[in-house]
């Protein structure tokens, strides 16, 4: 993963910012460095002690001093940004495909948002803080969020578009689609009843690929709804569910990350993109 990170960053970053920058460290040994800290679960400081402690860690990507862990913070700021981030996750879905990971052509991909937590409160406790009480105090707070889209084979992240909830997927849909189309060429979009709307099988069927989407959105209702994708989802999905029994897949991605990574972010700027994940995931 290190290694992975490292080759994947100098494929789509150049050594340095500027000219005249110091030259004690690369950009992609910075990349490197901050998705070991995700994997590792540190804080900056935290980080810069495991690399001081590990020189084998700093001898695979060529690291002859480990930099101040206020290097680190400064370099999340920049190449966790959405042009280097995007970069860098390219040159990852590249070396995925060189490798046999991941096909130019996707059959199915799914798509589905996922809510993070931005404070280390487990939601059971959150739950009874109030269980006593005859009248608990309603309290409602924003949370990180984002909106995948995943090759149902391979599990690969063909994109990632934070946000902040609570707000519909709707909202960081068409930035997701419009990078994974870029990306791949996906035969069929799976999605659940939270992205039924006609605009959005327009929106995917305009690039040639088909959806599969409930529609099940709004009050329950005899009538035919509207739209004319919905209602021909309304009369094949009977016949589509086998395929659309896939979408679990991209569940399966959400949980991955939150076993492996944890669903509380330990850094968040104040606009919605969290910054305590490897680059490439918010591109």
């Amino acid at each position: 993963m290190f290694q992975v990170a490292y080759e994947a960053a100098s494929r789509a970053l150049p050594a340095h910012r500027h000219p005249f920058s110091p030259k004690k460290f690369t950009q992609p040994q910075l990349v490197a460095c901050l998705v070991l800290k995700e994997f590792l679960r540190l804080d900056y400081r935290g980080l810069a002690a495991h690399l001081a402690d590990h020189v084998d860690l700093r001898d695979r990507i060529g690291l002859k001093t480990v930099p101040h862990f206020t290097t680190f913070q400064k370099a999340a700021q920049s190449l966790l940004a959405s042009a280097p981030g995007r970069r860098t996750f390219d040159a990852v879905l590249d070396r995925a495909r060189r490798d046999g990971t991941l096909k130019r052509r996707v059959p199915l991909a799914a798509v589905d948002g996922t809510g993070m937590e931005s404070r280390h409160v487990s939601r059971y406790y959150a739950k009874r803080r109030y269980a006593g009480d005859s009248d608990p105090a309603r309290t409602y707070a924003h949370y990180p969020k984002v909106v995948f889209v995943v090759d149902c084979k391979s599990h690969m992240i063909l994109s990632a578009v934070p946000g902040r909830g609570p707000a519909s997927d709707l909202v960081q849909f068409g930035r997701a689609w419009t990078q994974a189309v870029r990306r791949a060429r996906i035969d069929t979009l799976l999605a659940d009843a939270d992205f039924d709307a006609e605009r959005i099988h327009r929106a995917v069927r305009s690039h040639g690929v088909r959806t599969i989407i409930p529609p099940k959105r709004g009050r329950p209702t005899d009538k035919p709804p509207s739209g004319r994708w919905r209602r021909v989802m309304k009369q094949r999905f009977a016949r589509l569910k086998r395929k659309y029994g896939q979408r679990w897949q991209v569940e399966t991605v959400n949980a991955m990350l939150k076993r492996r990574l944890g669903s509380a972010l330990r850094a968040e700027a104040s606009d919605p993109v969290p910054r305590d994940r490897p680059p490439g995931h918010y591109p």
